[in-house]
């Protein structure tokens, strides 16, 4: 059955702005992604306008499992936050291409393509009416012109299309980074609650973010991993 969850248009924001300031204070590095406050206020302006569209959709379909208004907002920000921050870091010029794969309801690659617009992003999605969705919203949007939404597995997907892949919840952490770095050209990104980090051969762990969740209070870890280089000589 799907959550009564409401529809907050502006009021969005405030939860919105208390969950980035938490994550900051964490000491998520911002400064790269939302170098003025306007860039900040017009990002977190979309994702509440996305927010909305989770909720309105919501009522005709299970489409999110959060409970209440702040996990909708973890859901949706915390993952997404702390990639968009790492992208804008390593990638300033925003030309790494990047494929969500289990995209659901657009967490984290949609919220992704909204809190930091201009990388290419494809959203890959099997559920027919979840692809309806993610379609709907990305087409509304100026910020997503660069967003493809693939419906079906990620079988679909060639391999090394992408430079940056990225998945949440849809596979364990070994079975992510292994079908990761089969999409992947440059960097996979795993999230982790509380299992172990993942091990590939040929792939080692170059960046590690550890985060909570400002709402719920849970534990995260991003890690990204690229491929290992080869021994001189």
């Amino acid at each position: 059955m799907a959550a009564r969850l409401r529809l907050l248009g502006s009021a969005w924001q405030p939860l919105l702005a208390r969950a980035v300031d938490a994550l900051a204070a964490g000491g998520l590095e911002l400064g790269a992604l939302w170098p003025t406050p306007e860039r900040r206020r017009a990002s977190l302006d979309r994702l509440g306008q996305l927010l909305d569209r989770v909720v309105t959709w919501n009522a005709r379909m299970d489409l999110t499992a959060a409970r209440d208004e702040q996990e909708l907002v973890d859901l949706f920000l915390a993952d997404a936050l702390v990639l968009a921050a790492a992208g804008a870091q390593s990638d300033p010029q925003g030309a790494a291409s990047w494929v969500d794969v289990g995209s659901g309801a657009g967490a984290p690659g949609l919220a992704l393509a909204l809190l930091r617009p201009g990388p290419p992003m494809t959203l890959v999605e099997p559920r027919q009416k979840r692809v309806a969705f993610l379609r709907s919203v990305a087409g509304s949007f100026v910020e997503t012109a660069g967003v493809r939404v693939l419906e079906g597995r990620s079988e679909r997907v060639p391999a090394r299309e992408h430079e940056i892949a990225i998945s949440r919840a849809t596979f364990s952490p070994d079975e992510w980074l292994a079908e990761g770095a089969r999409l992947a050209r440059r960097e996979v990104w795993v999230l982790l609650a509380r299992a172990d980090a993942p091990e590939l051969a040929g792939w080692q762990a170059t960046r590690q973010i550890d985060y909570v969740w400002p709402f719920t209070g849970v534990a995260h870890r991003a890690i990204a991993f690229s491929l290992a280089e080869s021994p001189a000589g």
